[in-house]
């Protein structure tokens, strides 16, 4: 009989968590509809049992994913989470030339959900705070200005639904490959959402051991198109 469980890629197993390699165009939980039943949790709840999730990457972004083994591990990695104790760093390539230097910059700009377009969010000052850092690793134009992109390293410091992508729009640089929020110029540009969770470092709330994990992302900044 031919294995019918769908690949997962993991990183790392033991048992209270596990942590897994989302691909781009995959959902973290089950959407609307027949079509998206097949969702990372539950692909591994095939493989695992008692595993559930923690934390959420867009069906557009790879990377990273962090799940818990029972309910118990899941409200203590739930709490670090809202603690701010996790710490996550994601790669993209983004439109545009970026100063390229060694020290962060922030984005403070607060997010509300876009009702009217949901589930888009914008900045607003009734918003939610909400706190991005960045730093640009190499930048390279292509075609004139209007071929430059830029290859950043992000920290989301607030958690916000769709934060790393709204907060980059606002300061003139949207991802490329990005359908939600990119022009058509944008999309055009990449063949996917040039966004991956890259690192995920947490203390293991049942051993007391300081865990890092690392996944480089498929793409790089020769995967921008002029």
């Amino acid at each position: 009989m031919p294995d019918t469980v769908p690949l997962i890629d993991l990183v790392h197993e033991d048992a209270h968590l596990l942590v897994l390699n989302k691909p781009a165009g995959l959902l973290c939980v089950p959407g609307r509809g027949e079509d998206k039943q097949d969702c990372l949790s539950a692909r591994a709840v095939q493989r695992w049992p008692d595993a559930l999730v923690v934390h959420r990457l867009d069906m557009a972004t790879s990377g990273l994913v962090l799940m818990a083994r029972g309910a118990a591990m899941q409200r203590a990695l739930g709490d670090a989470f809202a603690n701010r104790t996790v710490h996550k760093r994601y790669e993209a390539v983004v439109d545009g030339a970026m100063p390229v230097r060694d020290e962060w910059s922030v984005i403070d700009a607060p997010l509300i959900a876009d009702w009217p377009r949901r589930p888009l969010q914008k900045v607003d000052p009734a918003g939610k705070p909400s706190l991005t850092r960045w730093r640009a690793l190499s930048s390279s134009v292509s075609n004139g200005c209007n071929g430059a992109a830029t290859h950043v390293l992000l920290e989301p410091l607030t958690g916000r639904s769709h934060q790393l992508r709204v907060h980059l729009l606002s300061i003139g640089h949207p991802i490329l490959g990005d359908a939600l929020y990119g022009s058509a110029q944008v999309q055009a540009r990449a063949p996917r959402l040039l966004l991956h969770a890259s690192e995920l470092s947490f203390v293991h709330p049942a051993t007391q051991q300081m865990l890092n994990f690392e996944s480089a992302p498929a793409f790089s900044l020769s995967t921008a198109r002029p």
